[in-house]
């Protein structure tokens, strides 16, 4: 196991009904407030009432940006800065899923920009400092609300990056699972393939000794596995939301990374999909994941797919090592499949005619090879698109 400091200072309130602390936990660290979210579905669900009800109570003056997009756009993040400053914002609520509480991470760090925020997204400019933010989860899925990063698109480049900084951390995050039970059955899926993938990151790794964290990282996957398609039938089951929401949270919040040295591999391939194509996140790793599953597994990385095929999926230890791995592969897309996720890349609309840019871009955005577990360049990543037609 490598060295590791460990920082993940979110406070989380979990449970039915948390959001009765919201009043108290803003007044620590501001008293003037926007409030973002996406496209209603707060308003629906009677979260956006209950969210204004707490701020008025508390005589917090409050002001709104709506309309954050699934993949959110930079734009977005131009017009909240805007309402901050026009209104002397000392405090960011993101209500809604990942997206929006990206977004709002993004905005609390331009705010103490000048220039354009997309400058700190390309890292042309440097974080210097962030306003506080806090979150209410409506969409278990990116586990945003309990980490130092977001991911923002700019449709006009077809550029879609990551950027993190640790004042980007939110203060503290409300968890209710009962906020997830409108999710669609495609967006509950997306999200389960979300987590899954944000675990398989930092799981596939050459690092041997991070025994605990590997089995950490397999019991969220079992979670994911025993719970995706029983939120997915049926909505309003607590326990399988419960479950999901808190492992979105737990599978990217840093702690199943300490003592590893992962470069991830398959989200900045995703990344150029959602970029071009403005699909969804979660949909575009299930759909590559496998395929990256292949591309890797040799005599060197064998090693690590018999660990997952034996520990994850129960398959006979006994067997050839090859014959698990091949069988762990193919269990994964059955389950991506079972969630009734489409699995090629031309049923999201993607053909072949953009797969030589987004190879390229991908290569350029790293400044060379993609991933550790076993290196990508160019052509590989082109192998992986094409193979995921």
């Amino acid at each position: 196991m490598l060295n590791f400091n460990y920082n993940i200072p979110t406070k989380i309130f979990f449970g039915e009904g948390k959001i009765e602390v919201l009043g108290k936990q803003i007044k620590k660290y501001g008293s003037r407030v926007l409030l973002a979210y996406g496209g209603g579905s707060i308003k629906k669900i009677g979260l956006y009432d209950k969210v204004v009800e707490i701020l008025r109570e508390n005589n917090i003056p409050y002001y709104e940006l709506s309309g954050i997009e699934p993949n959110p756009r930079v734009e977005s993040v131009a017009e909240g800065v805007r309402i901050c400053r026009d209104n002397n914002i000392d405090f960011i609520l993101a209500v809604g899923g990942g997206s929006t509480i990206d977004c709002c991470k993004v905005i609390a760090a331009a705010y103490y920009y000048d220039g354009n925020p997309w400058d700190l997204v390309i890292r042309k400019a440097k974080i210097e400092k962030v306003l506080p933010i806090g979150t209410i989860l409506t969409l278990a899925a990116t586990g945003s609300e309990m980490d130092a990063g977001a991911v923002i698109s700019n449709m006009e480049t077809n550029q879609k990056y990551g950027i993190g900084h640790s004042g980007m951390f939110p203060k503290f995050s409300i968890l209710d699972p009962t906020y997830t039970y409108t999710v669609s059955k495609y967006q509950t899926a997306s999200g389960v393939a979300d987590i899954m993938s944000h675990t398989f990151e930092e799981y596939f790794s050459n690092e041997k000794g991070a025994y605990l964290q590997d089995r950490l990282a397999e019991s969220i996957l079992k979670t994911c596995m025993r719970y995706g398609r029983i939120a997915i039938d049926e909505p309003e089951n607590y326990e399988a939301r419960a479950n999901l929401m808190w492992a979105s949270s737990l599978a990217i919040n840093g702690l199943l990374g300490y003592g590893k040295d992962s470069a991830w591999a398959v989200h900045p391939l995703e990344h150029e999909l959602s970029a071009y194509y403005d699909i969804t996140h979660g949909i575009g790793l299930a759909i590559l994941t496998p395929h990256w599953m292949e591309h890797v597994l040799d005599e060197n990385t064998i090693w690590k797919f018999v660990e997952y095929g034996v520990n994850v999926w129960n398959i006979d230890s006994s067997l050839d090592d090859m014959e698990i791995a091949k069988m762990s592969i193919e269990k994964t897309s059955e389950f991506f499949k079972s969630l009734d996720i489409p699995m090629t890349l031309r049923e999201v609309g993607i053909d072949e005619h953009k797969l030589e840019i987004m190879a390229r871009d991908v290569i350029d955005y790293v400044g060379g090879t993609v991933g550790n577990f076993k290196a990508l360049d160019y052509e590989d990543v082109l192998s992986i698109y094409k193979k995921a037609l």
